[in-house]
């Protein structure tokens, strides 16, 4: 437990020295959010915070005691991850289209696959392989959908890697554990100057980063009978992005809009602030959303057959209700 202890607090510390320069080098280098539109903020905000966050995550690797047979694991996360943050970097000073962003999830899903890092409950290796990226892709994208509020982004991240850690310190799977004690200390490191009001924003570069490698966190957690129950505790601690990625692709098929390349204020987060909650306490209520989908995610560890699966169904008919409360509900009624 000491090691990982030394992997949250160096994470930590160096993101939390890190998110200061990094805000200093985005407002003298441009990488800023320019207000108006749909931001409310009423001056620039910096967009470098996902730098430092991915800093604070790589330095503390080192400090990783893995096993060697995961260590091209290890790496290709790694450099899946870079790659991404790399495209989201770009994308933050020069807007890339949603096309060329798609490529750079892709290639980096296709490093972390060719690890060995893969879905394998669906029995048939074309499925797999075909759930493998959706997954990576989609997570990826999920966490950058749910990136629309101060400290919404990175405090769900802290809250997946804190029940990923216990998850995976429950089998002593070394590699999750680190990288999810990694994951936990710099997203809390930078939380300190994100959360309302913002002070700097951690832009696609670490949106899509944080996605990747939780993505590749949940497909690398293992448990025995994988696929009878527990497959679904990695969708359950990452309920909350699912559910708020679904709601916004339901809502703008509907109204005709391309889910993936229009911004809007139409996630969970803009609808809690339209029943009358302020920003703050909408995040304060997702992160407890995010915390009750991972309880929901421990008691599937240790459930039945039938009691994993009744568990998962009463779920998803919850989140059902909800999609269509939000999105269908009677006009002036909330």
């Amino acid at each position: 437990m000491a090691i990982y202890m030394l992997i949250f607090f160096c994470a930590l510390g160096v993101a939390y020295v890190g998110t200061p320069v990094a805000q200093r080098v985005a407002l003298a280098s441009g990488f800023v959010k320019q207000p108006g539109g749909r931001h409310i903020h009423a001056s620039p905000i910096p967009l470098l915070g996902g730098a430092a966050i991915y800093l604070g995550f790589v330095a503390a690797l080192f400090l990783v005691n893995n096993p060697r047979a995961e260590f091209k694991q290890l790496a290709a996360i790694v450099v899946g991850a870079t790659i991404v943050a790399l495209f989201g970097l770009w994308d933050d000073r020069h807007s890339l289209g949603a096309l060329v962003k798609m490529i750079g999830q892709l290639l980096a899903a296709s490093v972390i696959a060719w690890s060995g890092i893969r879905v394998e409950f669906l029995h048939n290796a074309v499925l797999n392989t075909v759930a493998t990226f959706a997954w990576l892709v989609g997570i990826s994208n999920a966490i950058n959908f749910l990136d629309n509020m101060d400290g919404l982004a990175g405090g769900v991240v802290s809250i997946a890697s804190a029940f990923f850690f216990l998850l995976a310190t429950t089998n002593n799977q070394i590699l999750v554990a680190s990288l999810s004690a990694a994951l936990f200390g710099a997203c809390l490191g930078f939380l300190r100057y994100n959360f309302n009001q913002a002070k700097i924003f951690m832009g696609d570069t670490g949106a899509l980063f944080l996605g990747l490698v939780l993505a590749a966190v949940g497909i690398k957690l293992r448990f025995e009978n994988q696929d009878i129950v527990t497959w679904m505790i990695p969708v359950m601690v990452l309920g909350l992005p699912i559910f708020d990625t679904t709601l916004v692709v339901i809502s703008r098929l509907r109204r005709g809009v391309n889910p993936f390349t229009t911004a809007g204020t139409d996630h969970t987060s803009h609808r809690l602030v339209n029943l009358g909650l302020s920003r703050r306490e909408a995040v304060l209520v997702l992160y407890n959303v995010c915390f009750l989908f991972g309880m929901a995610s421990l008691f599937l560890l240790n459930a039945t057959i039938f009691e994993g699966y009744f568990t998962g169904a009463v779920v998803a008919g919850i989140c059902l209700f909800a999609i269509y409360r939000l999105e269908f509900r009677p006009k002036g009624r909330a």
